[in-house]
């Protein structure tokens, strides 16, 4: 079990620090999108694990699905597709 939450932990550390770069990076309408999805997400694994605990799921199992979606949002999160357009960053001649 400790197992699993350390690398829960570690995991949707990792799924933060991608978000903020797309919140601060992306595009106004980009951060909004991620912003709402972030918040409905997030709703819906909390009635999920709830669902599941009422259930008499483990905390073993719950803790299993938040890791799915952690992974999934980090799968999401990391890719470059067709639609993402960098920024250059400009630096000044001395």
């Amino acid at each position: 079990m400790f197992y699993s939450l350390s690398r829960l932990a570690f995991e949707a550390n990792n799924v933060i620090a991608l978000r903020m770069m797309k919140l601060m990076l992306g595009s106004k309408r980009a951060a909004r999108r991620e912003a709402r999805l972030m918040v409905s997400e997030k709703v819906d694994a909390a009635f999920k694990a709830s669902r599941s605990l009422i259930g008499g799921a483990s905390a073993e199992e719950i803790v299993g699905q938040y890791r799915k979606r952690v992974a999934a949002n980090a799968k999401r999160l990391s890719k470059v597709g067709p639609g993402h357009k960098a920024k250059k960053i400009r630096r000044r001649r001395r």
